[in-house]
């Protein structure tokens, strides 16, 4: 299912590659038992996911799956945009690309290649906002949480 599963401060991360190019990375939990990357594609990806949860200045250099939809696309290309250590609202962002909020909400939910297209640093307006298509407390707000404080900006 997974061509490797790599231990995350938080939990896991999986990352699935298609052929040449990342297909998905995803947040898993504990239960979720390593693997080993099976392809020199797979170990790049988890060393440079490795050096991020190291170091939230590092870049990555990954061959991208071509997927979502066009306006996904150009929300996840203004995102990948935002540094390390800087946040935007889900307005902000809309401004920016000509959009609305819920629209810009829902591409960041949508998107199939978190850390590496840093999600996490789009928040809503009054507070930390949804992460994964998820609302309330829980596993994806925790990492959400502990991926900004990583890069210095704390939500409670």
């Amino acid at each position: 299912m997974f061509n490797a599963v790599i231990d995350a401060p938080f939990g896991k991360i999986g990352v699935r590659t298609q052929g040449e190019t990342v297909r998905e990375i995803v947040y898993l939990p504990d239960s979720v038992a390593s693997v080993a990357p099976d392809s020199p594609l797979a170990k790049e990806a988890v060393e440079q996911i490795g050096h991020y949860l190291e170091r939230a200045s590092a870049t990555f250099d990954l061959p991208l799956a071509d997927v979502g939809t066009p306006f996904q696309r150009r929300v996840w290309q203004a995102i990948s945009a935002i540094a390390p250590g800087v946040v935007l609202t889900y307005g902000q962002l809309a401004k920016e690309i000509g959009s609305v909020p819920r629209a810009v909400g829902q591409a960041c939910g949508s998107n199939f290649f978190p850390i590496v297209i840093p999600c996490h640093r789009v928040v809503g307006a009054g507070g930390i906002g949804g992460f994964a298509h998820t609302g309330g407390d829980g596993y994806y707000r925790n990492v959400k949480r502990w991926l900004l404080k990583h890069e210095g900006i704390p939500y409670a």
